[in-house]
């Protein structure tokens, strides 16, 4: 199950690293700061965009979980998210530190 994490969270790292990199490009090229956000993301993987989504979602939870909580999720930067649920899964994921010494018991 870590591996699994960590793999994960490298992935995510990684995908986080190269959309800051285009997102870095834009910003440049525009003279203006601005990030993909999630929903975008989503609107190209989920037929329909935003509003296919939403549709799934209310579908498979609750309805009234779509405006609070989802929607204000899906503003959030999709690079910068990757990468700081990636950075999660790897510290999740990383391996026990070897104890340093011993306990003596009397």
């Amino acid at each position: 199950m870590k591996f699994l994490a960590r793999s994960l969270g490298l992935l995510l790292v990684a995908i986080g690293f190269v959309g800051l990199v285009i997102d870095g490009t834009r910003s440049i090229v525009n003279h203006t700061v601005s990030f993909a956000s999630i929903s975008g993301a989503a609107g190209t993987l989920f037929p329909g965009g935003p509003t296919g989504f939403e549709g799934q979602v209310a579908a498979r939870t609750y309805p009234w979980l779509w405006d609070p909580i989802v929607s204000n999720l899906l503003q959030l930067p999709a690079s910068l998210t990757a990468f700081l649920v990636g950075a999660l899964l790897i510290w999740i994921g990383q391996k026990p530190l070897e104890p340093v010494g011993y306990l003596a018991g009397r």
